[in-house]
């Protein structure tokens, strides 16, 4: 893979960070657009990375970025979506439409007029085009856009929620436990099944160094959890003693309501939607691979450590 060339979009995102540096490491030439370079400071230390300012919804930019690629690896996502008119099933908030749907659709017409004949693709466990959220229901439609274009050899990685060093989701409770003593939960039941964003860059990796990979992959870790699990989880590792609560169903439709209206939200009535379905697969992780248990990874960034057990996260962190 050394001589191997891909463009990344969604490089400077969590698992895109991890991605990049996978690929660096191995010696391959690495792409990454963003609309502010800013985002990406870390990824422009790393000698075979280029990052490039520019709109990755563009059409006609993206064509010019896939130019003499071996891959594109479209990792581009977000959990939340500005209010539009909702009218149906088939509608999205601006933000889905934009990121889900219409940059598959892009991706895949950029490949085909620069030659790509590989595509892989971040989607999302449960996400159909009939799913109850707007959320899984535009996931859907972006992965139904990569599996139908038969030409690109396409690959689609449906993980549960991904935990690692910088997540956004482990270390958002740590933090809400860090000066709540009662967290409240909407949804406290439901269930997930937690894969280490070690195991998904391993997955993309396989899929990339095989010309046979393709269709679609779940990715789950070895266990399932419910949500009050988890947070209890998060709790006793940072070494806190915290009532977590969970919510009646109106209490936790109130709770969406004020928050999505804050910047940044916490939790939306369309992720409420979402967690109705149990984000758990049957299937093993593809290629072979072995899945990193939570118990044996979380503690290395969520446990209390003294200055001397916090430096190597810090220079992971740094990328040193």
């Amino acid at each position: 893979m050394n001589k191997a060339n891909f463009l990344v979009v969604g490089g400077s995102g969590f698992v895109g960070r991890h991605l990049v540096a996978a690929l660096a490491a191995r010696g391959a030439r690495v792409t990454v657009p963003t609309r502010r370079r800013e985002r990406a400071r870390d990824l422009i230390l790393l000698p075979t990375v280029e990052v490039v300012e520019c709109d990755a919804g563009d059409r006609h930019a993206l064509a010019a970025l896939a130019g003499g690629r071996d891959a594109v690896v479209n990792l581009a996502g977000v959990l939340h979506s500005r209010r539009g008119r909702v009218r149906g099933p088939n509608d999205y908030g601006p933000d889905f439409a934009a990121a889900h749907v219409e940059l598959p659709l892009a991706l895949v017409r950029a490949c085909r007029e620069a030659g790509v004949r590989r595509l892989l693709h971040m989607g999302a466990l449960g996400a159909s085009p009939s799913a109850p959220s707007e959320y899984l229901r535009s996931k859907g439609v972006g992965e139904r856009a990569v599996l139908d274009a038969g030409d690109l050899a396409g690959c689609v990685f449906r993980p549960s929620v991904i935990f690692g060093p910088d997540d956004h989701f482990l270390n958002l409770f740590a933090r809400l436990a860090g000066f709540s003593p009662v967290l409240p939960l909407a949804c406290a039941e439901a269930r997930f099944q937690p894969v280490y964003v070690g195991d998904v860059v391993a997955a993309f990796l396989a899929a990339l160094d095989s010309r046979e990979a393709r269709g679609s992959y779940d990715l789950g870790g070895p266990k399932e959890y419910t949500l009050r699990d988890l947070v209890k989880y998060v709790c006793s590792t940072t070494g806190r003693t915290r009532l977590v609560l969970g919510l009646p169903d109106a209490a936790a439709w109130l709770q969406a309501v004020v928050m999505e209206r804050l910047p940044g939200p916490l939790i939306t009535r369309d992720n409420l939607r979402s967690m109705q379905l149990p984000n758990v697969t049957a299937s093993p992780l593809p290629f072979g691979l072995a899945p990193t248990a939570l118990e044996a990874a979380a503690p290395s960034w969520l446990a209390p450590a003294g200055p001397r057990e916090r430096y190597p996260a810090l220079r992971w962190r740094a990328r040193r």
